[in-house]
C-alpha cells in the first residue's frame, strides 16, 4: 500500500527517511554529504513523486522505493 508523504507528521516523516538513508548505505562517491543533505534529497523525491513510501502488510514494513516500481507496464 502506498502511503502519501503529506499523511505523516513532520517528526515521523523525518525519522522515516533518516532510517532510510542510513539503512540505504548509499554511495555518493568522494564528496561527503551530510544526513541532512540526504534527508533534504529524499523528501524533495518523495514531493516531485519521484520516489514513494510504501507499507507491506505482510511483513509489516514501511519502505522508501523509487515510484517507477509501480508505473502501470502495457
Amino acid at each position: 500500500m502506498i502511503i502519501s508523504h503529506r499523511d505523516l507528521s513532520d517528526d515521523t516523516l523525518k525519522n522515516l527517511i533518516e532510517h532510510f538513508v542510513l539503512q540505504e548505505g548509499t554511495e555518493y562517491g568522494e564528496q561527503d554529504i551530510s544526513l541532512g543533505q540526504k534527508v533534504l534529497e529524499v523528501k524533495q523525491q518523495l514531493e516531485r513523486g519521484v520516489a514513494v513510501i510504501v507499507y507491506s502488510e505482510l511483513h509489516e514494513t514501511v519502505n522508501i522505493v523509487p515510484a517507477q516500481r509501480f508505473a502501470h507496464k502495457p
